[in-house]
């Protein structure tokens, strides 16, 4: 008899221990041209899939190093290989192939950029610059960057190339100066004398970026949102933003206020991003 009990309580057990295995979470980083600013991404979600254990158990969050560009990583995601999720700037089109995260990782950071320039090419950018005198010049973008696309719907001129090339096309003259989100030139830069951080002007766009996942994968979509979530509604993100090495002081060492703000409209946002850029609790308040 007890034997019995013991076989019909079986697939039980196992219904039981299957429903506690771990969520595996696979991410793209890239060991031939790594990326120190990709930490703070992989730290967040850390800390997200960390918060959300309380409701949905145990997790595993796995590094796969494979060569793959922006978009590749998104391709990767939609198709369900390789990769579980990414986290890029959104666009109407991104939100149709996969399921965005709606809390911007970044505060807006990616909407503000400042250029990286020639160390001798200063007299270029001058305090006086115009709108019409930057519209001359050429920045430089990625190739599957939304950004492109952005500042060519506002009149700008923009030479693409892929994303680990664009220092070196930079130093050969290719184009004139490389926008940058406000956190990102000053780790690119470190020990490269022949760049400098142009010091009068920036871009600005509203430019959510996401965490994005499958559309099928709504387990993990709402183990993200649920843990982000906490996180914002404790003050923990706050603290994990201002305290990260990758944003930390970020707003001072830009020095935003001598800069002269040359506004931008983004084509790409949908109507739900557009509905996020009101929630000023999910931005810093520069961009309110």
């Amino acid at each position: 008899m007890r034997v019995l009990l013991l076989l019909f309580s079986m697939p039980l057990l196992l219904t039981s221990i299957s429903t506690q295995a771990a969520d595996t979470v696979r991410y793209n980083i890239s060991t031939t041209h790594p990326d120190a600013k990709q930490s703070y991404y992989i730290d967040l979600l850390s800390l997200i899939l960390e918060e959300s254990r309380d409701k949905y158990g145990a997790y595993q969050l796995t590094p796969v190093t494979q060569e793959m560009s922006q978009g590749r990583t998104s391709i990767m995601v939609q198709q369900g290989k390789v990769i579980d999720v990414t986290w890029r700037m959104t666009s109407q089109t991104l939100e149709t192939d996969l399921q965005a995260i709606y809390i911007p990782v970044l505060k807006g950071l990616m909407g503000v950029r400042i250029a990286i320039i020639h160390s001798d090419d200063t007299s270029t950018f001058s305090p006086n610059l115009s709108l019409a005198q930057l519209k001359s010049l050429s920045a430089g973008q990625g190739y599957d960057w939304p950004d492109s696309e952005i500042l060519r719907y506002n009149g700008y001129d923009v030479i693409e190339g892929r994303a680990s090339s664009l220092l070196a096309m930079l130093e050969k003259n290719r184009f004139d100066y490389f926008p940058r989100a406000l956190h990102e030139p000053w780790v690119e830069i470190a020990n490269k004398n022949q760049f400098i951080i142009e010091d009068h002007f920036l871009l600005k766009y509203p430019a959510p970026m996401y965490f994005f996942t499958n559309k099928k994968n709504t387990r993990l979509a709402q183990r993200i949102t649920y843990g982000f979530s906490k996180l914002i509604e404790s003050g923990a993100f706050d603290e994990f933003f201002y305290q990260h090495s990758v944003t930390q002081d970020i707003l001072v060492k830009a020095n935003l206020p001598q800069r002269k703000i040359f506004a931008l409209k983004n084509p790409l946002l949908s109507e739900k991003s557009r509905a996020i850029l009101n929630e000023k609790s999910l931005w810093l308040t520069y961009f309110h």
